[in-house]
């Protein structure tokens, strides 16, 4: 389908001396970042959807949040003690002690935090998860070997892997020696 071209109003004509015709303005296509342009689709599906998380307005914490920055932190090496990603981290943070931005009230966010406590997680969290996607998908495959689509989603999801792969080794989250490889892929997702 093809997408209408912005609309481009006609030259401005020369307004002749002692003429009382209006001026024309020349229409301009909607900024980039508006909705109107956001046509950027997904990697690996159809789908265009502009959905995304709400940060909260204010960057200062609640008037009504009587917590201190040093119980957060706390409370955040605990529940990364007892095994959570930084996500579950901040679900929990957000539901069940009404912090909406830990940046807000300590002053970093939730990974840093990890780090400097030596809690962090060794792989990054999404390649963690794309990794546990591709093992169910492989195993999967194994009980049922005619299965052609899912054969494909396989091929997609370590496509994804290997791209984020490069991307952390080359920001320094991942050893430049970490390799991919399905066969001990279960054991780092065990």
């Amino acid at each position: 389908r093809r997408l209408p071209s912005p609309r481009v109003s006609q030259k401005p004509r020369r307004r002749e001396e002692g003429s009382t015709a209006p001026k024309l303005v020349a229409a301009v296509a909607p900024p980039l970042g508006s909705l109107a342009a956001a046509n950027m689709g997904r990697m690996h599906s159809r789908g265009k959807g502009i959905s995304g998380s709400a940060l909260p307005y204010k960057r200062t914490p609640a008037s009504w949040l009587k917590i201190s920055s040093q119980d957060v932190e706390d409370n955040i090496c605990k529940f990364a003690k007892k095994g959570l990603t930084p996500s579950q981290i901040g679900v929990i943070l957000r539901d069940s002690h009404g912090i909406a931005q830990v940046k807000s009230v300590t002053g970093s966010k939730i990974l840093r935090i990890l780090k400097a406590h030596g809690l962090a997680p060794e792989i990054p969290e999404d390649l963690y998860h794309l990794i546990k996607k591709a093992v169910a998908i492989r195993k999967h495959l194994e009980r049922n070997r005619k299965d052609k689509d899912s054969k494909f989603r396989l091929i997609l999801v370590e496509s994804r892997i290997h791209r984020l792969a490069r991307y952390y080794k080359r920001t320094k989250k991942l050893p430049p020696v970490w390799k991919y490889e399905s066969t001990t892929a279960s054991t780092l997702v065990a």
